[in-house]
């Protein structure tokens, strides 16, 4: 796998993971998904930040 479809890969887990987060919480903002903790909103936003530092990370440095 090049670094291209890598990158390509964690933009698009970065950008379900950040969907994902904003849909269950405005969903359960609206009262629809309220049987869903606030932890998973939380463990999906921080899932997403991570994603995008990793892909930063792998853009910067060769290494990753």
């Amino acid at each position: 796998m090049n670094q291209s479809s890598l990158n390509r890969k964690l933009a698009q887990t970065f950008g379900i993971l950040l969907g994902l987060g904003i849909a269950v919480w405005v969903l359960r903002g609206f009262g629809i998904l309220t049987f869903i903790p606030g932890g998973i909103i939380w463990l999906l936003l921080l899932g997403a930040i991570t994603v995008a530092l990793i892909s930063y990370a792998q853009r910067v440095w060769w290494r990753f």
